[in-house]
């Protein structure tokens, strides 16, 4: 065996992750018709919830983009902000500001609140708790460490969307899990969708 495939086994092996399987999967009742990389995530949901006693009062949202995935977890919180620039970033096809286009989009759903912020204004001396927290903000380690680790201190679970597509976001994944000795799961389809789970929740479960 040559030397590059064992350096690219022990890489691997360092990045392996837990896969998670649904029990089953379950359409939201709310669905947004918008071109969306986050299509199918909104099936495990339910699943994720319903086997970890989570909470249905608030959701936090980092990355909301054009709505598709603020919208499918619409249906199962109370509450959900929706933290974005609005602007697209070096990871993003559409550039340009639409924060008011999405709003519009979103109108129909009275329980999505949209912030237009980045999210360091948005977590400095921010002591909010929320039941659930999604991640899915420019691609690199230092931003997707920096945001989720807040998110997994203040909400029983974060998932992070892209731990398939982009390898910095599933080494900051990874990263957080060191930090906190959470639970850590991913569901390896649809661009990858990390799973941090605080362990206190089993002991509701």
């Amino acid at each position: 065996m040559g030397i590059l495939s064992i350096i690219k086994q022990i890489v691997r092996r360092k990045s392996y992750i837990k896969e998670y399987m649904p029990l089953r999967l379950t359409e939201p009742t709310h669905k947004l018709e918008v071109a969306s990389a986050w299509k199918g995530l909104e099936l495990i949901i339910k699943d994720i919830l319903d086997r970890h006693h989570i909470g249905r009062d608030r959701c936090i949202e980092f990355g909301v983009e054009f709505g598709y995935s603020a919208v499918s977890l619409s249906s199962f919180f109370n509450e959900v902000i929706g933290v974005d620039t609005f602007v697209g970033d070096c990871h993003t096809a559409h550039k340009g500001e639409h924060c008011e286009a999405t709003r519009e989009r979103l109108v129909a759903y009275p329980n999505i609140q949209l912030i237009k912020s980045d999210y360091r204004d948005f977590i400095e001396g921010n002591d909010s708790r929320f039941d659930f927290a999604h991640v899915d903000i420019v691609h690199n380690y230092k931003e997707t460490y920096e945001c989720g680790l807040w998110a997994a201190l203040h909400s029983d679970v974060v998932i992070f969307h892209d731990t398939e597509s982009f390898p910095e976001v599933r080494r900051a994944v990874i990263d957080i899990k060191k930090t906190t000795g959470y639970l850590l799961y991913n569901y390896p389809f649809h661009h990858g969708l990390g799973i941090i789970i605080d362990r206190r929740v089993l002991d509701r479960s």
